[in-house]
């Protein structure tokens, strides 16, 4: 395989690496932290989840390079714009398959299964589970709930219920505000970049959008002051960081209205401050609370 280059290293988007951050879920509110037995599977597991799935957005680019050359910001792509071989990029994602399925194996916890299922689901996904309406959503939102059951499960941590709702209804929220986002970029031409856009519309989903947004603030509020919750961590003020959850909803679905964002919700993490804030603000008071 040739050096890594700028271009390769763009192939496999490490800013999306945030989104592995989800392993961690396990050790902040399973108390697990002191452990560091627990917490190398947890940083294997992270390192693996980065490996796989720069894996999987390689294997994307290679599928959808033809459409991403449509789209306004795709098309500056490594492999859209030809900036990178096609063998090359190949040869890249075996070399992140092989090492993320080895720290999987040897280094992640006692559920390497996850690991596994993430990529063949992914592979389903890009094979064309991503052309049925709603349900390329949910599998967007499953590629999240895996990361959590691997930092949870994976690690011998047992996950609250309350918690992996929550989880599912905030990456369902992300998903299909993702799908808003590009439907308002591309707007007629949208079908001919991401053929599922075609059976949705805006209404529908801001509708949907809605509901899980709704739902994901709630059902984490319940969380906060659910008895499980409070036999567990011993305290009655995780509901104190509540507002920096709604806050952060509400943040988002002005970028996604108002700021023409949404369409990545990593990038949108890293480029606004008001989400920093509100993401570390409430990371900061988790920690103190549970100290």
């Amino acid at each position: 395989m040739p050096a890594l280059s700028w271009p390769m290293l763009r192939l496999l988007r490490p800013h999306q690496w945030l989104k592995n951050g989800f392993v961690f879920v396990g050790l902040l509110f399973g108390h697990a932290w002191h452990d560091p037995r627990i917490v190398g599977q947890a940083l294997a597991a992270f390192a693996a989840f980065c490996l796989l799935s720069s894996a999987v957005y390689v294997m994307n680019d290679l599928l959808d390079r033809e459409q991403d050359r449509q789209h306004p910001k795709k098309k500056h792509r490594p492999l859209a714009a030809d900036t990178v071989s096609v063998p090359a990029a190949i040869a890249l994602a075996v070399v992140c398959l092989l090492g993320g399925g080895a720290l999987a194996v040897l280094y992640a916890g006692t559920a390497p299964w996850i690991f596994f299922a993430y990529v063949v689901m992914n592979i389903a996904y890009s094979l064309g589970l991503k052309h049925i309406v709603i349900l390329d959503v949910f599998i967007i939102a499953s590629g999240f709930m895996l990361r959590i059951l691997a930092g949870t499960l994976g690690l011998g941590i047992a996950p609250s219920h309350w918690l992996l709702l929550c989880g599912l209804m905030l990456t369902l929220f992300l998903g299909f505000a993702k799908r808003l986002a590009e439907l308002n970029t591309l707007q007629k031409e949208s079908g001919g970049h991401r053929r599922v856009l075609e059976h949705y519309t805006a209404t529908m989903l801001d509708q949907f959008i809605s509901i899980t947004a709704a739902a994901a603030v709630i059902s984490y509020a319940l969380y906060t002051v659910s008895a499980e919750t409070l036999a567990l961590h011993g305290t009655r003020s995780l509901i104190l960081t509540v507002p920096f959850v709604l806050y952060g909803m509400l943040r988002y679905l002005w970028r996604l209205h108002a700021q023409g964002g949404g369409g990545d919700a990593a990038q949108e993490l890293l480029t606004d401050p008001h989400l920093m804030a509100a993401v570390f603000g409430w990371l900061l008071l988790v920690l103190v609370l549970l100290r």
